[in-house]
């Protein structure tokens, strides 16, 4: 059944003084008097019901109700108005076309921004975490922004539907003429797992799905990062010192008999110091 209600409540607040107090004093009390229009539509316009709500400090003592069509009073006071209310005919008569005069026009000017409204949810997945249960959190689906209210949120673990194990929310209005779902799978998601939120509402055509699956470990990343890295190195460092032998076997010598040249002393020990030169015997000053 949808329900739509009247425009506006009339809101009277009594003073019992009978006027505003002076700067620094306390009010002895306040009270409230709200009377409330509502209207009722099944299927459409095709079936109609008025009613009409006097509430006196949140207690209704008074109403009216189209499908009854005369007054009736919910407390003693009450019971009184009613009794007055309905020996007015005309009055009554006034109550009773409120039906067509008030909601099925109203109805027509409205319907575009209220039954045919139609906006669809925004969806996302998040992990939340869990302080009373281990684990790495829970993953809670959410559904914001729509319109109407009725909505169809399932959780999906690698196309299985898991239809235990989930806490939802009442769809909550945001006072924007929007709505919004929040929907808690209890168990904690495991890794190499898909896990996916499927949302099903009027604005849509087909139902509106989100996958969620567990990032990989960061400290098992960096460990795989840097053995990559030191093997990388090692190719390089290979392949570096397989040009360079190849180079070098490249620059000696090419032909047969020919020395190589002659390398630097820097490279090599110093020889030993020669031995102080001897002349032969007779050549010698004391053989003279």
């Amino acid at each position: 059944m949808e329900r739509v209600r009247g425009a506006g409540a009339v809101l009277a607040v009594l003073v019992v003084l009978g006027a505003p107090p002076a700067a620094g004093e306390e009010l002895s009390g306040v009270f409230q008097l709200m009377t409330n229009h509502e209207c009722h539509f099944i299927n459409g316009t095709e079936r109609v019901r008025f009613v009409e709500r006097h509430i006196y400090n949140r207690k209704q003592f008074l109403h009216f109700d189209s499908d009854v069509g005369v007054y009736v009073g919910d407390t003693p006071r009450g019971e009184t108005l009613a009794r007055h209310f309905n020996s007015k005919r005309e009055w009554l008569e006034y109550k009773r076309s409120a039906v067509d005069r008030y909601c099925r026009y109203n109805y027509k000017a409205d319907a575009p921004f209220t039954v045919e409204r139609r906006v669809p949810p925004s969806v996302s997945i998040s992990l939340v975490p869990s302080s009373s249960q281990p684990g790495p959190g829970r993953l809670l689906c959410s559904g914001m922004d729509f319109y109407p209210a009725p909505v169809q949120v399932r959780w999906f673990q690698d196309g299985q539907e898991l239809p235990e194990h989930v806490v939802a929310t009442d769809v909550v209005p945001t006072g924007d003429w929007s709505c919004q779902v929040l929907v808690l799978l209890e168990i904690p998601p495991r890794r190499g797992v898909t896990y996916s939120c499927q949302v099903e509402h009027v604005s849509l055509e087909h139902p509106l799905s989100r996958h969620w699956e567990m990032p990989p470990d960061t400290v098992h990343s960096k460990i795989l990062v840097g053995v990559g890295g030191f093997v990388l190195g090692l190719v390089f460092l290979a392949l570096r010192l397989g040009f360079y032998l190849r180079e070098k076997v490249k620059g000696g010598p090419q032909m047969e008999g020919v020395a190589p040249p002659l390398l630097s002393h820097s490279l090599w020990a110093p020889l030993a110091p020669s031995a102080p030169f001897l002349s032969p015997p007779f050549l010698s000053p004391q053989s003279s």
